[in-house]
């Protein structure tokens, strides 16, 4: 910021841009470090801990294994991983995360170093693409220390939703990377790439903006340059960065009949997480709370929607009068922005689309980019009195758009406008120094003390399940309950129980828990689901199961005969004795009886084992016949031999939840796989079959179909390769001439 507009052309040494993408990546790495210094824990919350945490464990875990498409059929309708989309099944970087995960005692830092280290890549990404159109590398850096502090990223993203801070920083990096191939300052690999880890994170947001970002470049690009053949190289390598991410989706788009996804409420809008236009008054002030709507009611009482305290007042400092010369040039995060705006506005539905409030990290991004272009461009202290009665109308406009969302909270909105008011005064007056430097330094580092204010002021805003941190203190606190469990309870009920928040974990799993401790239980978090599984004993996403699970899980199934729990193959259930008060006057079925636990556990539970032993230990996972004789050869989760018989005509039943996936030959010939009650799955022997050989496989839904995607996405990237390797070949002898040129007696 100068006391005239800069121009419009930056140049700027590599030194300078290097100095200030580390200083940026600095900057961020110190603020999360003193926010996990304050609060060991705060990366570590609700779906961090109840879900992703334990999904890298065990999936780390069967990765060593040789599992590379897991289905853990005794987790029941949680345990279809290429369904479940988000354990980064195709994501590398994902698989280096969870091979690792096992190997790391202290889960909290686990998930800490993990998303600080995805908070850089953020900070990289916005870098990056504010270099890339136009802004100086200070500017730049600012809008880059700014987003990963964000409020929704501050309160929803880094304590919790793991995966799309992931998504999040690989889509602005590969936005980045796609300007400079559209440019010609690069070549298709590095787009491709970004562009494939955001697909392959498996989280659907991530997904469609990377479409977005994608499509939002092309257009601005071909407005900026009139050029064509660079934006259809651009959508060459989209389509097949797409087309190779195909695989992560194509499982749960086949199997989402049968889940809770099916998208057959169509589109709706209940203002859950609707963020509206207004909210924009709440981005500049660190005390603004948000009326969106969330878990924490009507009005969510934290900054979620704050972006930067600089950001609104800066349109002040702004030479509004030469900024329609860039329009163009800007189209491409113009378009993005309006995009977000559109849809972060509503509907809170779009099919199994749901939540756009979930975006406003992108928004934060888009609008720090654009901002610190312009800044870079016109920004400017003439007229400073005029400019400064600017800045204090909109800082009152803040205030007043604060004390209507949290009118209780007057005295922090109060104090937060004297902070930005002493603030922005004292930069304008480094700037005006000529200080450049040094003010975008101190907006740089002014973004700590912001957020560390703001965890401590603020409650979260989702869910402290209050997980052991280690997973060695947590197995040694918990019974050695080997084998197939199904625990019966309310998670609800053991929240408001009077023991210590951690005593519940000693005997009850809910969430990913139970993958945490390496026990074998039914219940683990899922945001999928299996529709008719859920209904059969009414279990939730992370567990909870309603009273009457009890009476359906011992209930005798009309045709087979046996108990849902002998369908199950359990041996065992775990019974929350606050749900079930008079657990000692259920009926014990025959085969079962109580056991003793021994304190703290027998304060919170009661243990139904079978009588006669384990039953998950057997070979094959056949659980009825009926009118066939059946022999196990070999069993794994994805498939299983046996040999059958049946003299007129049977069935045989398994043990694993009927998927979408299965295939069943019945000596070499197809035989078709059914759900009993939609749920077990099992298949029909004809009359006279005699010694046969029954094969049962599992294969994701799309997953031939995905890898031959794949390979045309492969071939598509190869053939864009070959042309950017000839394109540079052809332009090195006209670089060689104008260097010449430029050299010669003509030049001087």
């Amino acid at each position: 910021m100068t006391h005239t507009p800069v121009v419009t052309s930056v140049e700027t040494s590599r030194r300078e841009r290097w100095s200030w993408g580390l200083g940026s990546g600095v900057v961020v790495v110190l603020g999360f470090v003193a926010i996990l210094v304050s609060d060991h824990r705060f990366f570590y919350l609700d779906d961090t801990e109840s879900g992703a945490v334990g999904n890298w464990l065990a999936l780390g875990r069967l990765l060593r294994e040789g599992q590379f498409l897991p289905l853990v059929t005794t987790q029941w309708m949680a345990g279809n991983y290429p369904v479940e989309g988000q354990g980064g099944l195709w994501n590398p970087v994902q698989m280096i995360v969870n091979l690792i995960s096992p190997s790391v005692d202290d889960l909290a830092l686990l998930a800490a170093v993990v998303k600080i280290f995805f908070a850089v890549v953020l900070a990289i990404g916005v870098y990056r693409v504010a270099l890339e159109y136009g802004s100086r590398p200070s500017w730049a850096a600012v809008a880059a220390t700014a987003t990963p502090f964000a409020g929704f990223t501050l309160f929803f993203e880094q304590p919790s939703w793991v995966t799309s801070l992931i998504g999040m920083a690989w889509v602005i990096n590969a936005w980045a990377s796609a300007v400079r191939y559209a440019r010609g300052t690069s070549g298709p690999l590095p787009v491709f790439a970004f562009l494939y880890l955001a697909i392959s994170v498996g989280y659907v947001h991530a997904a469609l903006m990377a479409g977005v970002a994608a499509g939002a470049v092309m257009i601005g690009e071909y407005l900026r340059a009139r050029v064509l053949m660079p934006v259809i190289r651009l959508g060459a390598v989209s389509i097949a960065a797409a087309l190779c991410g195909a695989v992560t989706f194509l499982p749960g788009v086949l199997t989402s009949g049968v889940t809770w996804r099916s998208g057959a409420e169509g589109t709706l809008n209940d203002n859950f997480l609707v963020v509206p236009w207004s909210e924009t008054f709440s981005a500049s002030l660190p005390s603004a709370v948000t009326s969106m709507e969330s878990w924490s009611g009507e009005t969510t009482m934290a900054p979620v929607t704050y972006i930067a305290w600089f950001l609104v007042p800066a349109v002040a400092f702004i030479d509004w009068r030469r900024v329609p010369t860039v329009v163009r040039e800007l189209s491409g995060p113009l378009i993005v922005l309006g995009a977000l705006l559109l849809y972060t506005a509503g509907p809170s539905d779009i099919g199994p689309i749901r939540w756009p409030g979930r975006l406003l990290p992108f928004v934060a991004a888009a609008l720090l980019i654009i901002a610190a272009v312009l800044l870079s461009r016109f920004g400017t202290l003439r007229s400073l009195r005029g400019r400064l009665t600017a800045a204090g109308v909109i800082t009152g406009v803040l205030l007043i758009r604060a004390l209507s969302s949290g009118p209780q909270l007057a005295g922090r909105h109060l104090l937060s406008v004297l902070f930005v008011v002493v603030l922005g005064g004292l930069v304008v007056a480094v700037f005006r120094a000529r200080r450049a430097t040094a003010a975008t330094a101190l907006l740089m580092v002014s973004v700590i003390p912001v957020a560390l204010y703001q965890i401590h002021n603020y409650r979260p805003v989702l869910s402290e399940w209050n997980f052991p941190s280690s997973q060695q203190e947590a197995r040694a606190e918990f019974p050695d309950w080997t084998g197939t469990t199904l625990q019966l309870g309310d998670r609800a009920l053991s929240d408001r129980s009077p023991e210590d928040a951690t005593d519940r974990w000693r005997a009850q799993v809910y969430g990913n828990y139970a993958k945490v401790l390496d026990l074998n239980y039914v219940s683990a978090y899922t945001p999928v689901g299996h529709q008719a599984f859920s209904e059969l004993l009414c279990v939730a996403y992370e567990g909870t199961t309603c009273p009457d699970a009890y009476r359906n899980v011992f209930r005798p199934d009309v045709y087979t005969g046996r108990t849902t729990a002998d369908l199950m193959l359990l041996d065992r259930v775990v019974v929350q004795k606050a749900q079930y008060p008079m657990w000692r006057q259920l009926p014990v079925p025959p085969g079962w009886r109580w056991v003793d636990v021994p304190r703290p556990q027998s304060d919170q539970v009661a243990v139904l084992e079978r009588v006669d032993g384990p039953v998950s230990t057997q070979e094959g996972t056949v659980s009825a016949t009926v009118n066939a004789d059946v022999e196990p050869v070999r069993s794994s989760d994805v498939d299983e031999s046996l040999r059958v018989s049946s003299a007129a005509g049977g069935s045989v039943v398994f043990a694993r939840l009927a998927w979408p996936g299965y295939t069943a030959t019945l000596n070499g010939q197809p035989l078709q796989t059914k759900g009993l009650g939609d749920t077990f799955l099992y298949v029909d022997l004809p009359p006279g079959t005699t010694d046969a050989d029954l094969e049962l496989t599992f294969r994701p839904p799309g997953f031939r179909l995905g890898l031959a995607a794949m390979g045309a996405g492969i071939v598509v990237l190869l053939g864009l390769v070959v042309l950017d390797v000839r394109r540079r070949f052809s332009a090195r002898p006209q670089s060689s001439a104008a260097r010449s040129s430029a050299t010669g007696p003509s030049a001087l």
